[in-house]
């Protein structure tokens, strides 16, 4: 019993890591995929209207207990640090989602970012395969310059720090 115990201990990091590069389907460096999305004011969008701006994309979904932890910090430490900074754009997608569901989140939580519905994950599937929360930094070229999947302060305050870094 201890040989199979150590056995598996000693694949968990390989299988861990094997699980996460399949996940993504873009990588640092990479040009951005391009996506089109409409704005709560019906305006339609695509991601290279942005160029020239530091871009975070953000996904989530109302259900998920580790997008609710880091919402709030969106919210604090991003979006009101830096909603003024006409070299910044947040968009919040709401992975398998629509109003129905968002309007109502939206309402509750009191959040004053850009929460957009990705119903048919037209736009996650363009980065990865599953896994939430997941945060993509494109920076002025278009190139994707940060990535993360889940939720920890230690990872977060890493968004953090490549956000002061290109926007202060």
């Amino acid at each position: 019993m201890k040989h199979i115990f150590f056995f598996l201990v000693g694949f968990l990091p390989v299988f861990s890591y094997a699980q996460d590069q399949q996940e993504w389907l873009v990588k640092l460096g990479d040009k951005a995929p391009d996506f089109s999305f409409t704005l709560a004011d019906s305006s339609l969008k695509n991601l290279h209207d942005y160029k020239g701006k530091v871009v975070l994309i953000n996904f989530f979904a109302t259900w998920c207990p580790p997008c609710r932890k880091e919402l709030p910090r969106v919210q604090e430490e991003i979006y009101n640090q830096y909603k003024e900074n006409k070299n910044f754009e947040l968009f919040v997608f709401g992975r398998e989602e629509n109003w129905d569901k968002l309007g109502p989140f939206i309402e509750k939580t009191g959040y004053t970012f850009p929460i957009l519905p990705d119903l048919k994950r037209e736009i996650f599937s363009k980065y990865a395969n599953s896994g939430i929360p997941r945060n993509v930094v494109v920076d002025e070229q278009g190139k994707i310059i940060y990535l993360s999947l889940g939720y920890t302060e230690e990872e977060f305050d890493k968004l953090l720090a490549v956000l002061a870094e290109k926007l202060n």
